[in-house]
Formats: structure tokens, C-alpha cells, sequence
């Protein structure tokens, strides 16, 4: 008998999975966004799961609350937001497979070379007082560095948001 937190994981990990497949497979743009939504949330499902309930609260305000709501609302500003996408070439579903598979062959290859580690022992419980200290750090362990990355995707999500309302229709 397979335990309930075993159930709950297989269970998000399969809606992870069929919402992204669908979101990079769906002809509808918006289709694909709301797609995206899903999936996203379905992330931050596991991070609830694994009990990282920040980077839970994170992934929900960033990628949900900014960057599919930004993608979503570029779609309804342009003009063909209901229109089919056209059929990839050849060539870019080559492209793309080959991509797919160098990057899955890489993950193999570093899961089998370092392995984990068991940390189910280690318990890390840092109180509000110390996150906050490590999120303006610029030190080692601090996150002011990722937080800056993460700006500079919220600036391109919205300008590709922008140039994706401002393309005129064909």
C-alpha cells in the first residue's frame, strides 16, 4: 500500500506534467497561457508539499500573479488573441527534440554522477529575523542577487507582454 503523501505527490506531479505538455502543445495562445497557469500552480503545489511554504508564496506571486496574468492580459489586448497558432517547421520541431534531449541526457549524467543526500534528518527553520537579513545579503547565502534576476524576468515578461499586444494583425 503506497502512502497518502506518495498519492499526493504522483497526483501533483501528473497534473504538472499534463498541463505543461498541454501548454506547449495547445494551437490556442490563450489556451496555452491558462495552460501555463496550471502548471504553475501545480509547482507550487510541491513546494507546499516539500514544506516551502516561502517558495510556495513565491512562485504563486511571481510566476502566477505576475508573469501569466501579464501574458494573459497581452493576449487580450491583441487583436487575433482567438486565432490558431501556425504549425511549427520541421526543422524548429527538430531543433526543439534535440534541445529536449541534450538537456534530459544532462540531467541523467548529473543525477548518476552526484547522487543526493539524505536530508530528511537535517531540520532548517530560519525565523523571520534571519530570512529577512539573507534576502537584502550580498553575501554568500544571501538572496539579494536572485532577486534581481527575478526582476530582470518580470521587466521581460513585460516587455515581450507589450510587443505581443502592439503585433499588428496579418
Amino acid at each position: 500500500m503506497m502512502p497518502a503523501s506518495a498519492i499526493f505527490f504522483y497526483v501533483i506531479a501528473a497534473i504538472i506534467l499534463i498541463t505543461a505538455v498541454l501548454s506547449v502543445t495547445s494551437r490556442k495562445i490563450f489556451r496555452s497561457a491558462i495552460w501555463l497557469l496550471f502548471s504553475l500552480i501545480g509547482i507550487s503545489g510541491i513546494y507546499f508539499w516539500l514544506d516551502m511554504n516561502f517558495l510556495a508564496a513565491v512562485q504563486i506571486i511571481v510566476y502566477v500573479g505576475g508573469i501569466v496574468v501579464l501574458i494573459i492580459f497581452s493576449v487580450f489586448l491583441t487583436q487575433g488573441s482567438g486565432q490558431s497558432l501556425p504549425y511549427p517547421s520541421i526543422g524548429s520541431m527538430f531543433f526543439a527534440a534535440l534541445v529536449c534531449s541534450v538537456g534530459l541526457g544532462f540531467s541523467i549524467w548529473s543525477i548518476a554522477k552526484y547522487g543526493y543526500h539524505d536530508t530528511a534528518n537535517v531540520v532548517s527553520s530560519p525565523g523571520m529575523k534571519e530570512l529577512g537579513k539573507q534576502m537584502l545579503s550580498v553575501e554568500q547565502g544571501g538572496y539579494a542577487l536572485p532577486f534581481e534576476a527575478v526582476s530582470i524576468l518580470l521587466l521581460a515578461a513585460m516587455i515581450a507582454s507589450i510587443v505581443i499586444a502592439l503585433k499588428k494583425s496579418a
